[in-house]
């Protein structure tokens, strides 16, 4: 069984759309746990509307808390998965019908891979994302939160909830300490909202020549902070 955790702040006006595209997967055998992590907009007025209407609420499963931030969320959520497959979703992020199984049936015939993921879009820019490779893993974040894990090879210590930004980078290198590898999946099988989780991304040469951008100064500091976590410096 795979469990979709899906963290979920203030994002009320997309969470049934991302719910939509999950039910309506190929593959049915998973649980979504969705964690409230304090919201105050109407996101459980949302829920209820959506349980009510749905032919198997007992798929999903709603945990509260106070904001804590979304590592934070993603462990708890982890915490109560029951799947031997974990995937973190995006509350504002639309899957195409048949990704989980394409993932799945990648994962199992690369059984040396910890995780695979896959291209998507993010509004109508395609992120194309390549082969896994350790070394260019190491020198920056190019794969998505939104990867399927197996459920051994999350670390023990889940996300790192003192690290905000660059969350997903930190987690793949760490599994990479800890021996795991990812596979790519030369597919789209996700787009995300604009607005959301990246609304941040800028083109590449902004780094390197609009050094004065808040966005810019804010992306250097955490890198510099996860590389140092990670003796890459």
């Amino acid at each position: 069984m795979i469990s979709i955790i899906i963290p979920v702040y203030n994002q009320a006006k997309y969470i049934a759309q991302t719910l939509d595209s999950i039910v309506a997967q190929s593959y049915q055998d998973f649980e979504v746990i969705i964690v409230n992590d304090g919201s105050h907009d109407n996101l459980d007025k949302v829920l209820d509307i959506y349980f009510a209407k749905s032919k198997a609420p007992q798929r999903f499963f709603i945990i509260h808390q106070k904001n804590q931030g979304a590592p934070a969320a993603r462990n708890r959520g982890a915490k109560e998965a029951r799947g031997e497959y974990l995937l973190f979703c995006d509350a504002d992020a639309v899957f195409k019908p048949q990704a989980l199984e394409i993932m799945l049936d990648t994962l199992a015939n690369n059984q040396q891979a910890a995780y695979v993921y896959s291209s998507f879009l993010w509004g109508r820019k395609l992120f194309k994302l390549g082969p896994f490779d350790a070394e260019k893993l190491r020198q920056g974040p190019y794969i998505h939160t939104m990867s399927l894990l197996r459920r051994p090879a999350f670390p023990a210590g889940g996300w790192d909830e003192s690290i905000k930004k660059l969350q997903d980078w930190d987690l793949w290198l760490t599994i990479l300490e800890n021996g795991g590898t990812g596979y790519w999946i030369d597919q789209v099988l996700f787009k995300v909202k604009p607005g959301g989780t990246i609304s941040s991304w800028l083109p590449k040469m902004a780094y390197k020549f609009l050094p004065f951008l808040t966005n810019v100064k804010k992306y250097k500091i955490a890198v510099n902070i996860i590389k140092q976590k990670h003796q890459l410096v």
